[in-house]
Protein backbone atom coordinates (compact mmCIF):
# COMPACT_ATOMS: atom_id res chain seq x y z
CA UNK A 1 0.00 0.00 0.00
CA UNK A 2 1.22 3.08 -1.02
CA UNK A 3 0.04 6.49 -0.16
CA UNK A 4 1.40 10.29 -1.43
CA UNK A 5 2.55 12.32 1.26
CA UNK A 6 0.69 15.06 2.82
CA UNK A 7 1.44 18.38 0.47
CA UNK A 8 -0.53 19.01 -2.37
CA UNK A 9 0.89 19.33 -6.22
CA UNK A 10 0.56 23.32 -5.76
CA UNK A 11 2.74 23.01 -2.80
CA UNK A 12 5.06 21.37 -4.83
CA UNK A 13 5.66 24.00 -7.78
CA UNK A 14 6.12 26.84 -4.80
CA UNK A 15 9.03 24.69 -3.34
CA UNK A 16 10.50 24.53 -7.27
CA UNK A 17 9.80 28.44 -7.66
CA UNK A 18 11.44 29.14 -4.42
CA UNK A 19 14.60 26.80 -5.23
CA UNK A 20 15.36 28.19 -8.15
CA UNK A 21 14.59 31.84 -6.82
CA UNK A 22 16.81 31.90 -4.02
CA UNK A 23 19.25 29.17 -5.54
CA UNK A 24 20.94 26.02 -4.03
CA UNK A 25 24.11 27.18 -3.03
CA UNK A 26 26.16 24.39 -1.06
CA UNK A 27 29.30 23.56 -0.38
CA UNK A 28 30.32 20.53 -2.28
CA UNK A 29 30.29 18.20 0.57
CA UNK A 30 26.69 18.94 1.76
CA UNK A 31 24.02 16.90 0.72
CA UNK A 32 20.19 18.99 1.30
CA UNK A 33 17.42 16.34 1.17
CA UNK A 34 15.33 18.86 -0.50
CA UNK A 35 13.42 16.99 -2.39
CA UNK A 36 9.65 17.67 -2.19
CA UNK A 37 8.67 14.34 -4.57
CA UNK A 38 8.62 11.76 -2.09
CA UNK A 39 6.64 8.59 -1.84
CA UNK A 40 5.12 6.84 1.48
CA UNK A 41 5.06 3.17 2.06
CA UNK A 42 3.56 1.22 4.96
CA UNK A 43 5.86 -0.70 6.59
CA UNK A 44 4.99 -4.09 8.43
CA UNK A 45 6.83 -5.95 10.57
CA UNK A 46 7.13 -10.42 9.54
CA UNK A 47 8.09 -11.21 13.65
CA UNK A 48 8.45 -9.97 16.74
CA UNK A 49 12.42 -11.25 18.08
CA UNK A 50 13.63 -12.07 21.20
CA UNK A 51 10.66 -12.04 22.81
CA UNK A 52 11.86 -11.91 26.25
CA UNK A 53 12.94 -7.95 25.74
CA UNK A 54 10.82 -5.52 26.21
CA UNK A 55 10.54 -2.48 28.94
CA UNK A 56 13.80 -0.88 29.36
CA UNK A 57 15.67 -1.77 25.65
CA UNK A 58 18.79 0.34 24.67
CA UNK A 59 19.97 -1.36 21.49
CA UNK A 60 21.05 -3.95 20.09
CA UNK A 61 24.11 -5.35 18.17
CA UNK A 62 25.83 -8.20 16.42
CA UNK A 63 28.37 -9.87 17.34
CA UNK A 64 31.02 -11.37 15.08
CA UNK A 65 30.36 -15.04 15.31
CA UNK A 66 26.94 -13.69 14.46
CA UNK A 67 25.67 -13.47 18.21
CA UNK A 68 23.34 -10.48 18.91
CA UNK A 69 24.11 -7.89 22.05
CA UNK A 70 21.29 -6.83 23.88
CA UNK A 71 21.46 -3.59 26.35
CA UNK A 72 18.37 -3.04 28.49
CA UNK A 73 18.34 -0.52 31.18
CA UNK A 74 18.92 -0.80 33.97
CA UNK A 75 20.47 -4.64 33.52
CA UNK A 76 23.72 -4.33 35.26
CA UNK A 77 24.77 -6.57 32.02
CA UNK A 78 24.75 -6.73 28.35
CA UNK A 79 22.96 -10.42 27.43
CA UNK A 80 23.95 -12.16 24.52
CA UNK A 81 21.67 -14.44 22.51
CA UNK A 82 22.31 -16.69 19.41
CA UNK A 83 20.37 -16.27 16.33
CA UNK A 84 17.70 -18.11 17.50
CA UNK A 85 16.92 -16.03 20.71
CA UNK A 86 18.14 -18.48 22.72
CA UNK A 87 20.32 -16.84 25.09
CA UNK A 88 24.20 -17.74 25.54
CA UNK A 89 26.39 -15.32 28.09
CA UNK A 90 26.50 -11.87 29.32
CA UNK A 91 28.84 -9.05 29.27
CA UNK A 92 30.53 -8.56 32.05
CA UNK A 93 30.68 -12.07 32.97
CA UNK A 94 29.38 -13.29 36.53
CA UNK A 95 33.21 -13.20 37.64
CA UNK A 96 33.67 -9.26 36.85
CA UNK A 97 30.65 -8.68 37.63
CA UNK A 98 31.37 -9.23 41.75
CA UNK A 99 34.34 -6.79 40.94
CA UNK A 100 34.05 -3.58 41.95
CA UNK A 101 32.97 -1.17 39.50
CA UNK A 102 32.49 -3.70 36.74
CA UNK A 103 28.39 -3.96 36.28
CA UNK A 104 26.56 -1.73 34.70
CA UNK A 105 24.93 1.11 36.82
CA UNK A 106 22.49 2.34 33.62
CA UNK A 107 23.75 1.49 30.70
CA UNK A 108 22.81 3.81 27.53
CA UNK A 109 24.47 2.94 24.31
CA UNK A 110 26.78 0.37 23.36
CA UNK A 111 28.87 -1.42 20.53
CA UNK A 112 30.80 -4.38 19.85
CA UNK A 113 33.86 -4.54 17.30
CA UNK A 114 34.91 -7.19 14.91
CA UNK A 115 37.17 -8.83 17.64
CA UNK A 116 34.33 -8.74 19.93
CA UNK A 117 35.09 -6.44 22.75
CA UNK A 118 32.32 -4.45 24.06
CA UNK A 119 32.13 -0.46 24.91
CA UNK A 120 29.47 1.07 26.90
CA UNK A 121 28.42 3.99 27.47
CA UNK A 122 27.65 3.61 31.66
CA UNK A 123 25.46 6.77 32.27
CA UNK A 124 24.75 6.18 35.92
CA UNK A 125 28.43 5.68 36.58
CA UNK A 126 29.82 8.80 34.29
CA UNK A 127 31.74 6.44 32.28
CA UNK A 128 32.65 4.69 29.44
CA UNK A 129 33.56 0.80 30.37
CA UNK A 130 35.28 -1.34 28.09
CA UNK A 131 35.22 -5.46 28.18
CA UNK A 132 37.42 -7.87 26.89
CA UNK A 133 35.67 -10.57 24.56
CA UNK A 134 35.09 -13.08 27.13
CA UNK A 135 33.49 -10.35 29.67
CA UNK A 136 36.72 -9.05 31.80
CA UNK A 137 36.62 -5.42 32.21
CA UNK A 138 39.87 -4.17 30.42
CA UNK A 139 39.11 -0.25 31.28
CA UNK A 140 36.75 2.38 32.45
CA UNK A 141 37.47 6.24 30.64
CA UNK A 142 34.81 8.87 33.16
CA UNK A 143 33.14 10.64 30.62
CA UNK A 144 30.37 13.35 32.23
CA UNK A 145 26.53 12.05 31.05
CA UNK A 146 27.57 9.89 27.99
CA UNK A 147 25.12 9.58 25.76
CA UNK A 148 26.45 7.32 22.27
CA UNK A 149 29.63 5.11 21.84
CA UNK A 150 30.39 3.18 18.75
CA UNK A 151 33.37 1.71 17.68
CA UNK A 152 36.04 3.00 15.32
CA UNK A 153 39.44 1.21 12.99
CA UNK A 154 42.18 0.44 14.87
CA UNK A 155 40.27 -0.02 18.41
CA UNK A 156 39.35 3.49 18.80
CA UNK A 157 36.65 4.77 20.80
CA UNK A 158 34.19 7.40 19.35
CA UNK A 159 31.96 9.25 22.61
CA UNK A 160 29.71 12.02 22.35
CA UNK A 161 27.83 13.63 25.39
CA UNK A 162 25.66 17.49 25.61
CA UNK A 163 28.75 18.18 27.82
CA UNK A 164 31.83 17.85 25.46
CA UNK A 165 33.84 20.38 23.68
CA UNK A 166 32.91 18.79 20.24
CA UNK A 167 30.72 16.05 18.89
CA UNK A 168 33.30 13.27 18.81
CA UNK A 169 35.36 12.90 21.01
CA UNK A 170 37.77 9.90 20.58
CA UNK A 171 39.82 7.97 22.62
CA UNK A 172 42.02 4.51 23.06
CA UNK A 173 41.30 1.73 24.85
CA UNK A 174 44.30 2.89 27.40
CA UNK A 175 41.75 6.04 28.19
CA UNK A 176 43.86 8.34 26.55
CA UNK A 177 42.17 11.07 24.31
CA UNK A 178 43.16 10.99 20.71
CA UNK A 179 41.38 13.59 18.74
CA UNK A 180 38.42 15.62 18.68
CA UNK A 181 35.99 16.41 15.90
CA UNK A 182 32.68 18.08 14.92
CA UNK A 183 31.48 22.10 15.38
CA UNK A 184 28.37 21.96 18.38
CA UNK A 185 25.33 23.61 17.72
CA UNK A 186 24.88 26.74 19.27
CA UNK A 187 20.89 27.60 18.75
CA UNK A 188 20.58 30.63 21.77
CA UNK A 189 22.94 32.11 24.34
CA UNK A 190 22.46 29.61 26.85
CA UNK A 191 24.63 26.86 28.02
CA UNK A 192 21.74 24.32 29.19
CA UNK A 193 19.84 24.79 26.11
CA UNK A 194 22.66 24.42 23.58
CA UNK A 195 23.71 21.16 25.74
CA UNK A 196 20.47 19.93 25.06
CA UNK A 197 20.39 20.50 21.14
CA UNK A 198 23.93 18.85 21.24
CA UNK A 199 22.47 15.25 22.56
CA UNK A 200 23.07 12.93 19.68
CA UNK A 201 23.31 9.44 18.35
CA UNK A 202 26.98 7.97 17.26
CA UNK A 203 27.39 4.83 14.81
CA UNK A 204 30.40 3.99 12.14
CA UNK A 205 31.25 2.20 8.84
CA UNK A 206 32.96 -0.34 7.65
CA UNK A 207 35.60 2.41 6.39
CA UNK A 208 36.11 4.09 9.40
CA UNK A 209 33.48 6.96 8.93
CA UNK A 210 31.38 8.18 12.07
CA UNK A 211 27.93 9.53 11.98
CA UNK A 212 26.28 12.12 14.44
CA UNK A 213 22.93 12.23 14.09
CA UNK A 214 21.19 15.16 16.22
CA UNK A 215 18.59 13.86 18.77
CA UNK A 216 17.05 17.66 19.30
CA UNK A 217 17.63 19.88 16.61
CA UNK A 218 14.49 21.42 14.89
CA UNK A 219 16.01 20.71 11.75
CA UNK A 220 16.45 16.97 11.31
CA UNK A 221 20.13 16.95 10.53
CA UNK A 222 22.73 13.85 10.77
CA UNK A 223 26.49 14.89 9.84
CA UNK A 224 29.26 12.01 8.53
CA UNK A 225 32.93 12.42 9.41
CA UNK A 226 36.12 10.52 8.20
CA UNK A 227 38.64 8.82 10.07
CA UNK A 228 40.59 11.94 10.45
CA UNK A 229 37.47 13.99 11.62
CA UNK A 230 36.64 15.67 8.53
CA UNK A 231 32.94 16.44 7.68
CA UNK A 232 32.22 14.74 4.28
CA UNK A 233 28.63 14.51 4.35
CA UNK A 234 25.51 16.41 5.95
CA UNK A 235 21.59 15.44 5.45
CA UNK A 236 19.47 17.91 6.52
CA UNK A 237 16.04 17.94 6.33
CA UNK A 238 14.39 21.38 5.23
CA UNK A 239 11.39 19.81 2.99
CA UNK A 240 7.62 21.28 3.45
CA UNK A 241 7.09 18.18 5.74
CA UNK A 242 9.81 19.38 8.59
CA UNK A 243 10.01 23.16 8.50
CA UNK A 244 6.97 23.95 10.10
CA UNK A 245 7.87 22.21 13.03
CA UNK A 246 11.11 23.64 12.53
CA UNK A 247 9.85 26.79 12.67
CA UNK A 248 7.63 26.81 15.73
CA UNK A 249 10.35 24.76 17.76
CA UNK A 250 12.66 27.49 17.01
CA UNK A 251 10.48 30.48 18.00
CA UNK A 252 9.78 28.77 21.10
CA UNK A 253 13.14 28.75 21.76
CA UNK A 254 13.67 32.26 21.19
CA UNK A 255 10.77 32.94 23.31
CA UNK A 256 12.37 30.98 26.33
CA UNK A 257 13.55 33.39 29.04
CA UNK A 258 13.71 30.97 31.79
CA UNK A 259 13.87 27.26 32.70
CA UNK A 260 14.82 24.66 29.66
CA UNK A 261 12.32 24.83 26.87
CA UNK A 262 10.15 21.62 25.95
CA UNK A 263 12.34 20.67 23.33
CA UNK A 264 10.97 17.19 21.85
CA UNK A 265 12.95 14.72 20.11
CA UNK A 266 13.42 15.08 16.27
CA UNK A 267 15.71 11.74 15.53
CA UNK A 268 14.19 8.61 17.36
CA UNK A 269 17.06 6.38 15.65
CA UNK A 270 19.47 5.88 13.00
CA UNK A 271 21.02 2.74 11.19
CA UNK A 272 23.96 2.57 8.87
CA UNK A 273 24.67 -0.01 6.74
CA UNK A 274 28.37 -0.88 7.01
CA UNK A 275 29.30 -2.00 3.73
CA UNK A 276 26.83 0.28 1.26
CA UNK A 277 27.19 3.34 3.81
CA UNK A 278 23.39 3.54 3.46
CA UNK A 279 22.16 6.05 6.36
CA UNK A 280 18.31 4.97 7.87
CA UNK A 281 16.57 7.67 9.62
CA UNK A 282 13.46 7.38 12.16
CA UNK A 283 11.53 10.21 12.73
CA UNK A 284 8.45 9.52 14.38
CA UNK A 285 6.81 6.45 12.78
CA UNK A 286 8.48 7.63 9.53
CA UNK A 287 11.47 5.33 8.46
CA UNK A 288 13.70 7.41 5.81
CA UNK A 289 16.05 5.70 3.51
CA UNK A 290 18.90 7.65 2.08
CA UNK A 291 22.15 6.42 0.01
CA UNK A 292 25.63 7.27 0.75
CA UNK A 293 25.29 10.69 -1.09
CA UNK A 294 22.61 11.58 1.05
CA UNK A 295 19.71 11.16 -1.68
CA UNK A 296 16.47 10.39 -0.09
CA UNK A 297 15.49 6.92 -1.82
CA UNK A 298 12.34 6.05 0.08
CA UNK A 299 9.96 6.92 3.19
CA UNK A 300 7.95 4.06 5.09
CA UNK A 301 5.71 3.94 8.32
CA UNK A 302 6.39 0.79 10.74
CA UNK A 303 4.17 -1.25 11.88
CA UNK A 304 3.90 -3.68 14.73
CA UNK A 305 2.43 -7.13 13.03
CA UNK A 306 -1.05 -6.17 14.70
CA UNK A 307 -0.88 -2.66 12.65
CA UNK A 308 -0.07 -0.79 15.68
CA UNK A 309 2.90 1.92 14.57
CA UNK A 310 6.30 1.74 15.87
CA UNK A 311 8.03 4.28 16.65
CA UNK A 312 12.11 2.86 16.13
CA UNK A 313 14.34 3.47 19.43
CA UNK A 314 17.19 1.90 17.51
CA UNK A 315 17.90 0.27 13.92
CA UNK A 316 20.09 -2.68 13.15
CA UNK A 317 20.78 -3.03 9.49
CA UNK A 318 21.87 -6.70 7.98
CA UNK A 319 22.05 -7.57 5.02
CA UNK A 320 18.63 -9.01 4.41
CA UNK A 321 16.75 -7.52 6.94
CA UNK A 322 16.20 -4.70 9.45
CA UNK A 323 15.70 -5.10 13.20
CA UNK A 324 13.95 -2.58 14.88
CA UNK A 325 13.25 -1.97 18.49
CA UNK A 326 11.46 0.29 20.79
CA UNK A 327 10.93 0.36 24.50
CA UNK A 328 8.40 -1.21 25.64
CA UNK A 329 7.06 -2.75 22.72
CA UNK A 330 10.29 -4.71 22.03
CA UNK A 331 12.44 -5.93 18.85
CA UNK A 332 11.22 -6.80 15.56
CA UNK A 333 12.28 -8.11 12.09
CA UNK A 334 11.30 -5.94 8.86
CA UNK A 335 12.29 -7.51 5.30
CA UNK A 336 14.82 -4.66 3.48
CA UNK A 337 13.62 -2.70 1.23
CA UNK A 338 14.54 -3.07 -2.67
CA UNK A 339 16.32 0.49 -3.61
CA UNK A 340 13.82 1.52 -5.84
CA UNK A 341 15.15 2.60 -9.63
CA UNK A 342 16.56 5.80 -9.75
Amino acid sequence: MQRLCSFRITFEWIAMLAILTIGTAVIPLTARAQDPYQFETDLVAKRRVFRDVGAGFRAIRRGPQGNYFILTAPDPVVRIYDSTGKPVGQIPNETAVKAKGAALVYGESFDVDSDGRVVVCDRGANAIKIYSPDGALLNVILFPAPVSVTWLLNGEVAVTGPDASHLVMVYGVDGNLLRDYGDREEIGDRADLNNQVNYGELTSDEVGNTYFAFDYLPEPTVRMFDHAGYMSLEISLMTLEFEPAAQAARRAIARSETGVPALHRIINAMGVDPKTQDVWLAIGTQLMHFDKEGKRLATFRTYMPSNARLEAATILVEPDRILIGADPHGIYEFRKPVQPPQ
